[in-house]
């Protein structure tokens, strides 16, 4: 029988879901797709819930597995610019790809509040743009595996149990999901922290040297691997004095564009564009987010076409 509390306590589960959900699926639309499916199942099937077999924690991301699962079959790799083909030599940007395509960013907000500071390091390191997209090459079960044990920290027996398997196929899979993982496993980055003074200060010279027009500027920000892509684009540039030089060559275009930082996303320090529309007035025009590494612009995602998202990311329609 469920206990009295339950219905409380899976509202509660909503934040964890959205994590777990984000991390096997790689989209914010169908993270919540998935997370509503799982919270009207379970409230339909409480009366199921055994919490002599399992906690209910375990029994309800067994039900998010299964959603998750059900969405990904049949579903394309989701990606990032660079992992899709080599970057490019000219300004082609060639034909948008569909957005089923792409891994989107997830506004923290969207996770449960972490107040230690060692913990929500952790945690933005575990979403990470480049880990979920690392993620996206594994099978389905085999994420599910991996994101079960080694992010959430569930125990072999649970996810066995949140699997629908033995324990041994839960830890096959695991050490399959492992192996694949360590092949695309990401550098290793700065953890996302707005309130760190040093970020604060790259970010504030990176708009600075933007809106002037900088490029100069600009290029001694990046680092020398860095690597920049504007999905739904394939296109991606690779070093500083190629992105500098489609800075240079797109300057009529963005020349009254503005910068603003939003909230941290998917691990990453957020500015959004704005641009002139024909009265003046300056909109959303792309969400733009960023990788450091040692005091450095290591990645730069800039995602077009994302304005009516900017409340997500606490960045306002218009300036």
């Amino acid at each position: 029988m469920a206990a009295p509390y339950a219905e409380t306590t899976l509202e509660l589960l909503r934040g964890p879901l959205t994590g777990y959900c984000y991390r096997m699926l790689g989209a914010v639309g169908e993270v919540d797709d998935a997370v509503q499916e799982t919270l009207l199942r379970a409230h339909r099937n409480l009366h199921r819930h055994d919490a002599a077999r399992a906690t209910l924690s375990t029994w309800v991301h067994s039900i998010a597995t299964n959603v998750c699962l059900d969405l990904l079959r049949g579903a394309r790799r989701r990606a990032l610019p660079w992992d899709l083909g080599p970057a490019a030599t000219s300004g082609e940007l060639g034909t948008p790809l569909p957005a089923s395509r792409w891994v989107e960013p997830l506004a923290d907000s969207r996770l449960p509040h972490v107040a230690d500071p060692g913990e929500l390091a952790v945690r933005r390191e575990s979403v990470r743009l480049a880990f979920v997209a690392a993620l996206q090459w594994l099978p389905p079960r085999q994420r599910a595996a991996l994101v079960l044990r080694d992010v959430l920290a569930f125990s072999a027996a649970e996810t066995a149990q949140i699997l629908d398997c033995s324990a041994a196929a839960a830890n096959s899979a695991l050490q399959r999901a492992r192996a694949t993982l360590d092949e695309h496993r990401p550098v290793p980055a700065d953890v996302a922290d707005p309130a760190d003074p040093e970020q604060r200060r790259l970010l504030r010279d990176y708009v600075d040297a933007f809106e002037s027009h900088d490029v100069d500027r600009l290029i001694g920000l990046l680092a020398d691997d860095v690597r920049s892509g504007m999905p739904p684009f394939a296109w991606w540039l690779h070093g500083p004095l190629r992105i500098g030089a489609a800075i240079e060559a797109g300057a009529e275009y963005c020349a009254e564009d503005r910068l603003l930082p939003g909230a941290v996303a998917s691990g990453c320090l957020t500015l959004g564009q704005y641009r002139p529309d024909q009265d003046g007035v300056l909109r959303p025009f792309a969400l733009l987010l960023f990788e450091l590494r040692g005091n450095r612009v290591a990645e730069i995602v800039t995602y077009l076409g994302w304005g009516d998202r900017f409340a997500q990311f606490d960045l306002p329609e218009r300036l």
